[in-house]
């Protein structure tokens, strides 16, 4: 069942990208700065990544069982209130200056963004025709990296740009003016972060008494894909899905290594932190030439899943180019992997979502639950920092056979639709 027009129902959703954009790709912002005043290992300052998206698998289907009572709008609304809850909390934190409630925080967070994005998802994928899901998703693309240019345009400065002097200054102190140094510091937090509550409480009510439609998927076929139903009982008996959701562990971290990993990257190479600090600017800017992309190219001039193909062979190009490379010049091809993955969410939910039918929330539930790669990754991505120090580069090895999860599934994982072609019965 489509709605009408499916303009404002966007325009709403990518209003609500925009704001959960400026709290989403802060965090590479936020691994330095906690590394700083906390004095953290590039591993344990990644935990901020894996705190956040850790909350998408733990909320997941929870998130798809609370949708199914309150429905996409109010769905959307209590995702917001939790984020605020979980914003709040950075300011106790920084009171304390206590690693373990930011890392809470975080998770709240990522827990309500988790229940906008179960929500939203699968929204803007059934509203309009199912092979141009990726071209509207660029549109929420295009609100959500634009939000996140500006926030770590304007929070970097707060939060690093005197970060050089800091740790200089804290290098040669007594342990108690060191202490100091740093408590005074990490205040530099709590303005932004109450700002930030308040903002997504005023959207969370903005949206309650928006005039957003409700979409019921009972009435969608269930089992459609290239024209033919054949009706399904269980979610997993849709392989499509099931392949998606693990290319979507390997496409998000593919996607959060290029911004929250950049500046701990860029530092491993001898890169300051003032001449580190905007550099993930540059990649969410090449991700969104990535978005306007894939908005002119689909479905007028490629299909999604043979993007989705040159996409990844695209991000092993790139990715043995920042290898075989040194210096300034490494961190520049790993940022331009930015723009091929930027268009690997779009085009995973289209290729994974189609037929799904009653399925729609439980299925975009568990690809949700794919997110976790962009928690786990950077960790390992950290870790393999800290044992490579005379040549990072090794760290971006990890990123090729990622890249070659996807090519599988854009080249026939997408199409398979029963198991029996994977585990044949004698």
């Amino acid at each position: 069942m489509k709605i009408k027009s499916y303009y404002l129902p966007l325009a709403i959703i990518s209003f609500i990208f925009f704001a959960f954009g400026f709290i989403l790709w802060l965090n590479g912002i936020l691994i330095p700065y906690f590394k700083i005043f906390m004095e953290l290992t590039n591993s344990q300052a990644s935990l901020v990544v894996f705190a956040f998206y850790i909350a998408f698998f733990v909320m997941a289907i929870p998130s798809a069982w609370i949708l199914k009572r309150t429905g996409y709008k109010k769905g959307l609304v209590l995702g917001l209130a939790i984020m605020a809850s979980g914003a709040f909390i950075f300011i106790p934190a920084a009171y304390t200056r206590t690693y373990g409630i930011f890392l809470t925080g975080l998770f709240i967070i990522g827990a309500g963004l988790t229940l906008v994005q179960t929500a939203a998802n699968p929204y803007v994928a059934i509203i309009g025709p199912i092979d141009s899901t990726a071209r509207r998703v660029g549109f929420l693309g295009l609100a959500n990296k634009t939000a996140g240019i500006l926030s770590i345009l304007v929070l970097s400065s707060i939060f690093l740009v005197d970060a050089d002097d800091i740790i200089a200054k804290a290098s040669v102190v007594t342990p108690q003016e060191k202490t100091d140094i740093f408590n005074l510091y990490a205040m530099k937090i709590v303005n932004p972060y109450i700002l930030i509550t308040s903002v997504l409480v005023l959207l969370a009510v903005l949206v309650y008494f928006s005039n957003l439609p409700e979409i019921n998927e009972e009435k969608l076929p269930s089992g459609e894909t290239d024209g033919e139903i054949k009706p399904r009982k269980s979610i997993f008996h849709f392989p499509w899905l099931i392949l998606g959701v693990i290319t979507m562990f390997f496409a998000s971290s593919c996607e959060v290594i290029p911004i929250d990993g950049i500046i701990l990257y860029s530092r491993s190479l001898g890169l300051s932190i003032e001449e580190s600090r905007h550099l993930p600017i540059y990649t969410l800017i090449v991700m969104l030439i990535g978005y306007f992309t894939s908005i002119i190219l689909i479905p007028k001039y490629l299909s999604q899943n043979k993007l989705l193909l040159l996409c990844s062979i695209l991000g092993i190009s790139l990715s043995l180019g920042a290898y075989f490379s040194s210096g300034i010049t490494s961190v520049y091809f790993l940022i331009l992997t930015g723009f091929d993955t930027a268009m690997f969410w779009g085009t995973i939910w289209g290729l994974s979502l189609r037929g799904l039918g009653k399925f729609t929330k439980i299925g975009g539930a568990m690809l949700l639950m794919g997110v976790i790669g962009g928690a786990v990754s950077p960790v390992i991505f950290g870790k393999l920092l800290d044992y490579n120090t005379h040549f990072p580069q090794n760290a971006l090895l990890i990123l090729i056979p990622f890249y070659l999860v996807l090519f599988t599934f854009s080249a026939w994982g997408y199409k398979l639709d029963n198991w029996k072609y994977i585990f044949p019965r004698n």
